[in-house]
């Protein structure tokens, strides 16, 4: 398993046990490393000190803190640890939030939590307590030289925690608004039938970043020796009748089906036809 980012103890009213963080997700991309253009050196970013104009070692580095222009306060790593506030080792849950209350744009990372050695049981009646609500909890937590406000909740398998944006931090867009009144009941109806043609079960193993895939195909070309091959772009038309796209958009949606259902009944057709069976005579009574 990965190594823990956080380790401590989760308090629950008065229960508490221990407990460990594991990211939960990363982002992959592909990095490059910057050469010198005439050699194709490596390049090695030196820290230099502007007053004696040298280069300085990092071990002769301190944190230092801008608090007017070109002047600096020392901070050093034991001020930092004498005012790391308890929830440094301690995540409190504050309260517990209905879910439906939790705006996504409030989450940045996202971690498993685990139980530590002696908080299996306590951690199971958290998580099956908060699997058989409706709510969140809400904790907080000092980690990575920062307090951080963390959303609990269950997840298929255990409790995930993200970390949450404060308040301030929020981008407040006042121009980001929406004018429904420009919606007309038939363009409605044509994109909610457009949503339906779309529908589908979230399954997140189905996409991946075609720009990485991209990249790499072209390093490994250029490794080989190939012509890089410009991808194709796409071309985006504007839209100038909004109904008129929608009606095209559904038609394109079921092209596929109306194909399947032509092939059929083709094939149907094609298919020889058996030989009714004849009728008999009725004999005609006597009377």
């Amino acid at each position: 398993m990965a190594s823990s980012v956080w380790k401590g103890h989760l308090a629950f009213g008065l229960v508490s046990f221990p407990i460990q963080l594991f990211s939960a997700a990363r982002s992959e991309t592909i990095s490059f490393n910057l050469l010198h253009k005439d050699d194709h050196s490596r390049i090695k970013q030196v820290t230099y000190c502007l007053l004696e104009d040298k280069p300085v070692a990092r071990t002769d580095l301190v944190k230092g803190y801008e608090y007017e222009k070109e002047h600096y306060v020392v901070i050093e790593d034991e001020d930092i640890r004498k005012v790391a506030p308890k929830t440094a080792k301690v995540m409190e849950i504050l309260e517990f939030v209905k879910a439906d209350q939790v705006d996504a744009i409030y989450l940045e990372s996202s971690y498993y939590v685990a139980p530590d050695e002696g908080g299996e049981k306590p951690y199971a009646l958290l998580y099956e307590a908060l699997r058989r609500s409706s709510y969140y909890g809400v904790a907080k937590v000092a980690m990575h030289n920062r307090e951080h406000i963390i959303i609990l909740r269950p997840g298929p398998k255990g409790l995930l925690s993200h970390t949450m944006y404060y308040q301030d931090e929020i981008r407040q867009v006042d121009e980001f608004r929406t004018d429904t009144s420009l919606v007309k009941e038939k363009e409605l109806d044509l994109a909610k039938m457009l949503i339906s043609s779309l529908e589908a079960d979230f399954e997140p193993q189905k996409y991946h970043d075609a720009y990485r895939d991209n990249l790499q195909k072209m390093i490994e070309d250029k490794i080989e020796g190939k012509k890089v091959v410009e991808t194709p772009a796409e071309h985006v038309a504007p839209v100038i009748d909004i109904m008129e796209a929608l009606k095209r958009s559904l038609a394109e949606k079921r092209k596929p089906v109306q194909l399947a259902t032509a092939s059929a009944a083709a094939a149907q057709a094609e298919m020889p036809m058996e030989a009714a069976p004849k009728k008999r005579a009725r004999k005609s009574g006597t009377g």
